[in-house]
């Protein structure tokens, strides 16, 4: 959390439902009224009614940029912020509370749109996945897609359920059973009939709304699990993969978490950083590529397998490494030879940070020997057989033999609170995503395999 800075003597965030006014608790109202300055969507402001006397103020777009500018406008003076429905999910609250601090934030929430929703589904929220498409790529919602489960997309605007339908047609989810629900909670709402997303042909219709969406997949699209190991096929590539068993192997040892911050060096494909972030919404990944046109193609992966906001940089390593975020974890699968990038990724990985290179060739295997005579760690060779008809019987044929080294950064006095990167970044995910490339088409372990 940000330290707490300069603004106003109080800020009171309340949360408001199209059922404006009449929906407010008296705190809420009492806090409205009390309120010198009145912050909030023209939509929700419209909502207020004329004895709430505070000068109204509209958030200026982008938002996020804006708030400490707009605090420090009205430092001083009685700030309510108007919210939709529960200020805290999803909402300007998490965007207060990291500038000014949380005592210095008193929220009131409203029912929020998820709750209501839920309670005209009769769908348990606990069992609801929900994910939010307002200022985010629809891409993202393809890492949710399983079969059996129910879905809330929030919408950015009128055109959100239609993007919904497109979306679950282009990822084999076309009989995926979906209904709107607009404006939950006021005088005009409205839920749309069901149907599927291959038949949607429902128009446009209100700004407000919510895609509640029934996951089916259709019988001819690939199975993609919620681990990682992800078949072959799920990715674009020129033969630099990481091949499925190695790289479910190679994710077990990254070990990744919520939150942590992955390098993939070499990234080839990108598989390991797209199935780093798949493993949870907040892990955060960086691919450094050195070849333009891999690096396109890991962009039209991470697109397409719903982690859009992996970030790709297009580069040789180690230079390529200079000035990124301090990482939790580092993958190396190309690119070993390259003088000095070991000793680069290991002085920049964070304290009690993972480091995993896997090589094919036997250079590169001497490298990966010595940094185990240093540093520790294990050292492994991983061989995958296939079996393939020979003749009219079936044997055995061996992929190239991968060797692994893996090791721990011994942690540091104050542990992962020592890593600049995370502190530095309140955002879940790496920025947009540009063209990026690692080092190692020759030894890309793996690609072979």
């Amino acid at each position: 959390m940000s330290p707490a800075r300069p603004g106003p003597a109080a800020v009171t965030v309340v949360g408001i439902g199209a059922d404006g006014w009449e929906g407010l608790t008296d705190a809420a109202r009492a806090a409205l009224l009390d309120a010198e300055t009145v912050v909030g969507g023209r939509r929700q402001l419209d909502l207020l009614p004329p004895r709430c006397a505070g000068e109204r103020v509209g958030w200026p777009s982008p938002l996020r940029p804006a708030v400490p500018g707009l605090l420090a406008a009205h430092a001083g003076r009685r700030v309510a912020v108007l919210a939709s429905g529960d200020p805290m999910f999803y909402g300007i609250g998490r965007a207060l509370t990291e500038e000014l601090g949380a005592a210095a934030v008193r929220v009131l929430p409203h029912p929020s749109s998820v709750s209501h929703a839920c309670a005209r589904l009769g769908w348990p929220q606990e069992d609801v996945e929900v994910v939010t498409l307002v200022g985010r790529p629809a891409a993202r919602l393809a890492a949710a897609l399983h079969e059996g489960r129910r879905l809330l997309v929030l919408s950015a605007d009128a055109a959100g359920p239609g993007t919904v339908a497109a979306l679950l047609r282009d990822r084999g989810f076309g009989p995926s059973r979906m209904r709107v629900l607009e404006q939950l909670g006021g005088a005009r709402e409205r839920t749309t009939a069901e149907a599927t997303a291959d038949t949607w042909a429902e128009p446009p219709g209100d700004a407000l709304n919510i895609v509640a969406v029934t996951c089916r997949r259709a019988p001819d699209a690939p199975r993609l699990g919620a681990v990682p190991g992800l078949p072959d096929t799920a990715y674009e590539h020129d033969g630099q993969l990481t091949k499925r068993h190695v790289r479910a192997a190679t994710l077990g040892v990254l070990a990744p978490a919520p939150g942590e911050l992955l390098w993939d060096v070499g990234g080839g494909s990108g598989s390991i950083a797209v199935e780093w972030m798949r493993t949870h919404p907040a892990c955060r990944a960086i691919t450094v590529e050195r070849d333009p046109v891999r690096a396109e193609r890991i962009t039209r992966n991470a697109e397409r397998l719903g982690v859009p906001a992996l970030r790709v940089v297009t580069g040789a390593a180690p230079a390529a490494l200079a000035g990124l975020p301090r990482p939790d974890a580092v993958f190396i699968g190309g690119g070993l030879t390259a003088p000095g990038l070991l000793d680069v990724c290991w002085e920049a990985l964070a304290p009690g940070g993972r480091l995993v290179a896997n090589t094919v060739t036997l250079e590169s295997e001497a490298l990966l020997a010595a940094a185990h005579r240093r540093h520790g760690g294990e050292l492994v060779r991983l061989a995958v057989a296939h079996a393939v008809p020979v003749g009219g019987f079936t044997g055995w044929r061996q992929a190239m033999p991968v060797t692994q080294w893996s090791a721990q950064k011994p942690p540091g006095p104050e542990g992962r609170a020592e890593s600049p990167a995370l502190a530095a970044s309140t955002d879940p995910v790496a920025p947009p995503a540009s063209p990026r490339t690692p080092d190692g088409p020759p030894d890309r372990a793996g690609a072979a395999t």
